[in-house]
């Protein structure tokens, strides 16, 4: 989020966006188990894709940390990833560069069929994630909503 925050313009978010609302994302423990920052790509192409109008390409899979200044880290367990993404039929999968060393350990059949494409920033995994323009922007769905003027009863 911070770095959506910093680089607003570029992504296309509206500008005064972050002034006018605020943003929270929780992730609860819930009975799903989690380990690690696998998702932090994910969360925040969702996040550009939400603000911006923009849709995230159907098949496609990406896993990465990201730090505040947009770069892409490693994580743990790439080929149970690549394989759960070659499973659901996943084209292009995204992953840290860093991560390369990994794909020793993946199967032929996975690498042969899914194009495995490694990041080293955000701006990267946005450019191969999200399709090129938005289908509403935030500014036309704010502008579309009806405003109602109150006229104080006259005395």
């Amino acid at each position: 989020l911070s770095y959506v925050r910093a680089h607003y313009a570029e992504l296309g978010v509206p500008k005064g966006f972050f002034k006018d609302h605020a943003m929270h994302i929780h992730v609860p423990a819930g009975a799903i188990p989690k380990d690690g920052p696998s998702a932090g790509v994910t969360m925040a192409t969702a996040i550009v894709s939400a603000l911006t109008g923009r849709k995230v390409r159907k098949d496609v899979a990406m896993t990465g940390e990201i730090t505040l200044r947009g770069l892409v880290l490693p994580i743990g367990g790439v080929k149970e990833k690549l394989l759960a993404a070659h499973r659901a039929g996943i084209k292009t999968f995204l992953m840290p560069k860093k991560n390369k060393k990994d794909l020793v350990d993946v199967p032929k059949e996975v690498t042969d069929t899914v194009e495995i494409k490694l990041m080293e920033s955000i701006d990267e995994v946005l450019k191969a994630a999200l399709l090129p323009g938005p289908s509403v922007t935030p500014a036309q769905i704010e502008a579309a909503r009806p405003t109602q003027t109150i006229t104080p009863p006259a005395h």
